[in-house]
């Protein structure tokens, strides 16, 4: 399979041969559903919703009266959890919750998100993203010259201080090492553009 790879006027320059067995073929909707998922909910894994056991309201922990005689019922302290502003049974606590997702599967949603950004054209495969003057107009030159308005997120192997300064403060614009990119990132933008060096790293590091 080959890609036409873009320089930063916007003009094809060249075409590479990428793997067939990663940039195309079927996609497993289920798998990659599965691991997107797990992702977003690490995003927010910690729970902070939180409620007062018996030992965390206020109260004494003295018994009201006597056991036996008084012809009320039985109690042990005001803090019980069937007395009004007495402790809550089983209750939410704050807690954080991950989900473990498998190196193969992680590699695989990868393989099929990157699949899914062929098949739908929202991938753009960039000859390099330096930028020697270090400013945001000159990014964003570069971004209007591929025709790039909505999310987008830069994929490349390193970025150097230049290009990192020059796009941070853009909306909607993320950057990311090809070291670093998963499925729920790949698929998380309406154009993934990624560099020459990255597409190699990609290619080695999914075969």
């Amino acid at each position: 399979m080959k890609l036409d790879v873009y320089s930063k006027n916007g003009s094809v320059v060249e075409q590479i041969e990428v793997s067939d067995e990663i940039f195309s073929g079927d996609i497993n909707v289920n798998l990659l559903h599965q691991v997107v998922n797990s992702y977003i909910q690490n995003l927010k894994s910690y729970k902070k919703a939180s409620t007062k056991t018996r030992g965390d309201v206020s109260g004494s922990g003295a018994k009201p009266w006597k056991q036996k005689g008084t012809g009320r019922a039985r109690v042990g302290e005001k803090r019980n959890p069937l007395w009004k502003k007495g402790g809550v049974v089983f209750g939410p606590r704050p807690r954080y919750v991950y989900n473990d997702i498998p190196t193969k599967m992680r590699h695989a949603a990868l393989k099929y998100a990157v699949r899914s950004k062929v098949q739908d054209k929202e991938i753009v495969v960039l000859d390099n993203l330096s930028n020697d003057s270090g400013k945001t107009k000159d990014f964003v030159q570069t971004m209007k010259n591929l025709n790039l308005s909505a999310k987008v997120t830069f994929v490349d192997t390193t970025f150097d201080s230049k290009v990192a300064l020059s796009g941070r403060n853009i909306p909607k614009v993320e950057m990311v090492r090809a070291s670093d990119l998963n499925a729920y990132t790949a698929l998380n933008c309406k154009k993934l553009v990624v560099t020459k060096n990255a597409v190699a790293e990609l290619d080695s590091r999914l075969k």
